[in-house]
């Protein structure tokens, strides 16, 4: 497993969350759909957006089954 490390400092919310986020709720082929689903869990990039790439990438490396 990826290490652990926090993505959004705003919500505290690590790579581990929005892992969880994705394979522990309903499967999403979109990336900007899968966004806004992790988004709702987990809040992340709702304070200052600045983590806002940083989780499409984590989203788009899981989705595709790759590791960051």
């Amino acid at each position: 497993m990826k290490e652990n490390y926090t993505v959004c400092n705003c919500k505290q919310v690590t790579y581990n969350d929005i892992a969880d986020a994705i394979h522990n709720n309903a499967k999403f082929d979109d990336v900007l759909k899968t966004f806004e689903g992790v988004q709702k869990i987990t809040n992340c990039s709702t304070g200052c957006g600045g983590c806002y790439q940083k989780v499409l990438d984590i989203i788009s490396n899981v989705l595709n089954g790759a590791e960051i």
